[in-house]
């Protein structure tokens, strides 16, 4: 266990300030590289309403799988999975330690439990599913799941449409067979010794005012613009997991038209409350993870320290 290489992962809920402390972390630590864990922040041109590092931060590389694909192109747990080992692997070769930051979830759960061997995504049938058989509406795309793959419909939400989605299209790209009896878990265990921690909010009235202020500085940035930007991409819909993300999708509507601009900021703050909601409950729930609050930094920073000191020196 000993001779195994070390790894970080740091999570948290969205605004919370990840982003900020791993930056601390790599500052007081020159042994650490950062790699973001965020199923967002892989897309260029999304820039602002997802709040990526700073342009001179990337410019640096201090950050790995940041602005790696095309809005258009679809990014799975599968993909994340391969380019992170590659990444780690990358990382510890130069003698560096990483620590993986972000907020998604299941891209963690994937790194740690493995991912399943299903079919390539199809954008093009995916795109025809969401927008031509199902008329964009959620439930036209549930009701269908139910009809194909009763299995799945039980274990996904109906919120849940990029699971939903990609559940119909397993259906039609495999040849008719559910995404149920196709899951093959690759077990793989990480050869790493990896340490995890979390952050909560001290108070979570707080963290929902700090959203709120996020937000509203992200419009006083240029958002609309930033999504006006990607409207006129031919190549963009809201069938893509890129444009089909929490800020984006209601602007993306606005723009369109199809609500006020007073609700698409409404939309936006409630969608975010849930994300966050569900975040917190997946580290509630999480195993082997120390949870910080997140007015207690330096309790993370001596925390880290002590591993380093014990690990490197055993």
């Amino acid at each position: 266990m000993n001779n195994k290489p070390m790894i970080f992962f740091l999570m948290g809920p969205t605004a919370i300030g990840k982003s900020a402390v791993a930056l601390q972390i790599k500052k007081n630590f020159s042994i650490i590289e950062l790699l973001s864990v965020d199923s967002k922040l892989v897309y260029k041109g999304l820039d602002i309403g997802t709040d990526k590092p700073l342009k001179q931060d990337l410019q640096k590389n201090i950050y790995k799988l940041i602005n790696i694909l095309k809005p258009q192109e679809i990014y799975s747990s599968a993909d994340f999975y391969r380019d992170a080992i590659e990444e780690i692997e990358n990382i510890l070769k130069l003698g560096k330690i990483p620590l993986l930051v972000g907020g998604t979830m299941f891209y963690f759960k994937t790194l740690l439990n493995g991912f399943s061997d299903l079919p390539p995504s199809n954008p093009i049938i995916r795109n025809y599913i969401f927008n031509n058989m199902c008329l964009g509406e959620k439930k036209k795309l549930f009701d269908v799941l139910k009809k194909i793959d009763k299995n799945s419909s039980e274990r996904i939400h109906i919120n849940d449409i990029q699971r939903v989605l990609r559940a119909v299209e397993i259906f039609f790209v495999s040849g008719g067979c559910p995404r149920s009896t196709l899951i093959k878990s690759v077990n793989q265990k990480l050869p790493y010794k990896i340490f995890q921690f979390g952050l909560i909010p001290f108070k979570k009235s707080i963290l929902y005012e700090k959203i709120v202020q996020r937000f509203y500085y992200m419009l006083e940035c240029g958002f609309e613009q930033e999504v006006r930007n990607l409207y006129e991409n031919k190549n963009l819909n809201l069938s893509l997991p890129s444009i089909n993300s929490i800020g984006y999708k209601q602007m993306w509507l606005y723009i369109q038209n199809k609500c006020t601009y007073q609700e698409m900021i409404n939309n936006t703050l409630k969608s975010t409350y849930q994300l966050v909601k569900r975040q917190l409950t997946w580290l509630n729930n999480w195993t082997d993870i120390t949870l910080i609050p997140d007015n207690k930094i330096d309790v993370l920073m001596k925390k880290i320290q002590k591993i380093l000191l014990y690990e490197l020196n055993d």
